[in-house]
């Protein structure tokens, strides 16, 4: 009965004519994003939070805003997908397999529809788990102590290899490129200096957003440059929509079953809307006829989308109520809380009630206005895809750049915004990726503090990290997370690739 009062209260702040403005702006710009073969839901919220931050914008009006951009950045992901057969990004490559089939057969309307509708169903189920979930778990993690947090964090980074996808090796060089980089500055337990070269700029360490963007949307500059020539995209041509009742009812189970699963691949530490994607598509293959899965059958474009945004959103679970997120972009919305002195984690849920609430109530409001926009606007939606590289890229580029000086009027954080850039450009280069650098600059501060609380309560003695049960536990999860990829994953990929060659 809390639950349901406090989202009660979420609503009437969702629900004001600011809110609803900021998720409809939003949804378009997320849609239009994700439609981007290539940017993503992480781009796509790392570029936008500089604007976010120059138009002084409230915490709430911000996560609304950004969550909007990433729940519509994956209804996005989709367009290309089916009409060009390029996933927008990694979740969506399994709606390549019937979604483009369906587009060659002159069913490209009726794809995209589907994938609207069970991108909606999913979100809404997952929605729904997180306002279930979310209060029981942050009331559970009110039980941590330094020990356990450090514990915690150390399974973030073990769970990485799942939310990247990347080699396991690579991917911890990367998180512990991120932990350097977050011990720049001055260390406030002692005031020495750590590597700031005497920079009066880098004495309160490196700025988060300035990191992310030059990351995310600096480094997809130089990739937009080096491999596209200036040419629009061509797409399959979009025929009228024709879509039944009947045509929906079919795909009802499918999209009920992807959420469910979806949300609890979103949930786990390092899953991540991929696998969520991954696992509906292939358990309503093995339930459903096969004879049309990988020819066009509408199930194979429901169960993935449905999956990959029920995944979305129950990423934001982890990071709501734990501080650890569960995928890139919520790495990336982490980082903007932590930019505005908030603090994700049990106590969020008390301290911050307002905003938590607003902002999940917003997901229930944001997720009806993108299946009330994709629909009947697809047809603007994919002109995007034929605008040439070099009149977007630079329009991109300049939005970031004017967002990060309003916010610091420093021009040396700009030249900062491209060093990063080009540390961007070369991790990618050599797929080091960049969610666990991300990911080590966010959490290795608090992940030091824990550690010097921890060890200064126990006189320095090292076993009071795994001297409870709970620090055991996480611990030996950690193992396990580190572990199961190395062994798992290639076995996934490959399965992957054997299901879109098929």
């Amino acid at each position: 009965m809390e639950t349901m009062t406090l989202l009660m209260h979420g609503f009437a702040v969702a629900l004001t004519p600011e809110s609803i403005m900021f998720a409809i702006i939003g949804a378009i710009l997320g849609t239009l994003i994700g439609a981007l073969p290539g940017l993503g839901p992480a781009n796509g919220v790392a570029i936008l939070i500089p604007l976010a931050f120059s138009l002084g914008l409230s915490a709430t009006s911000s996560l609304i805003l950004l969550t909007s951009v990433y729940a519509g950045a994956m209804y996005g992901g989709r367009i290309s997908s089916i009409l060009l057969n390029i996933p927008g990004d990694e979740p969506a490559m399994m709606t390549c397999l019937d979604g483009y089939p369906m587009a060659l057969k002159g069913k490209a309307a009726e794809a995209l529809a589907i994938s609207a509708i069970a991108s909606f169903i999913g979100s809404f189920i997952a929605t729904v788990g997180l306002v279930i979930l979310a209060p029981i778990l942050a009331k559970f993690a009110l039980k941590f102590g330094p020990s356990e947090y450090f514990a915690l964090f150390v399974l973030a980074f073990a769970t990485l290899g799942g939310v990247t996808g990347k080699n396991q090796f690579k991917t911890i060089m990367a998180a512990a490129l991120g932990l350097m980089i977050a011990t720049v500055g001055i260390d406030i337990s002692t005031g020495v200096q750590r590597y700031t070269f005497n920079m009066l700029e880098l004495f309160e360490g490196v700025d988060f957003i300035i990191a992310i963007v030059g990351l995310f949307a600096i480094s997809e500059l130089f990739f937009f440059i080096e491999r596209h020539a200036g040419d629009g995209l061509k797409q399959v041509a979009i025929n009228k929509l024709k879509l039944t009742a009947a045509d929906i009812i079919r795909v009802l189970p499918a999209s009920v079953r992807g959420g469910l699963l979806g949300f609890v691949a979103g949930v786990l530490p390092g899953a991540g809307a991929s696998l969520g994607s991954f696992i509906s598509y292939s358990l309503e293959k093995k339930i459903s006829d096969k004879g049309e899965f990988g020819k066009g059958d509408p199930r194979g474009v429901a169960a993935p989308e449905s999956g990959n945004n029920g995944a979305a959103s129950g990423a934001l679970v982890p990071m709501l109520t734990l501080g650890v997120p569960g995928s890139g972009t919520t790495a990336v919305l982490l980082a903007m809380l932590i930019s505005l002195n908030i603090s994700p984690g049990p106590m969020l849920f008390q301290q911050n009630a307002d905003l938590v609430w607003g902002v999940i109530a917003a997901m229930f409001v944001g997720n009806l206005v993108l299946l009330l926009l994709n629909i009947p606007m697809i047809g603007i939606f994919v002109k995007l895809l034929s605008i040439p590289p070099k009149y977007l890229m630079p329009v991109v580029t300049l939005i970031a750049s004017v967002g990060i000086y309003a916010v610091s009027h420093s021009a040396i954080d700009l030249y900062f915004m491209v060093a990063f850039g080009v540390l961007g450009y070369i991790l990618r280069k050599v797929d080091i990726p960049l969610v666990p650098v991300i990911l080590g600059m966010l959490l290795g501060p608090e992940m030091e503090k824990n550690l010097r609380h921890a060890l200064v309560l126990s006189d320095g003695d090292w076993s009071v990290l795994f001297n409870s049960g709970l620090s055991i536990t996480l611990w030996t999860i950690s193992v396990l997370g580190l572990v199961l990829p190395i062994v798992v994953g290639p076995i996934i990929r490959s399965k992957m690739s054997k299901s879109k060659e098929v």
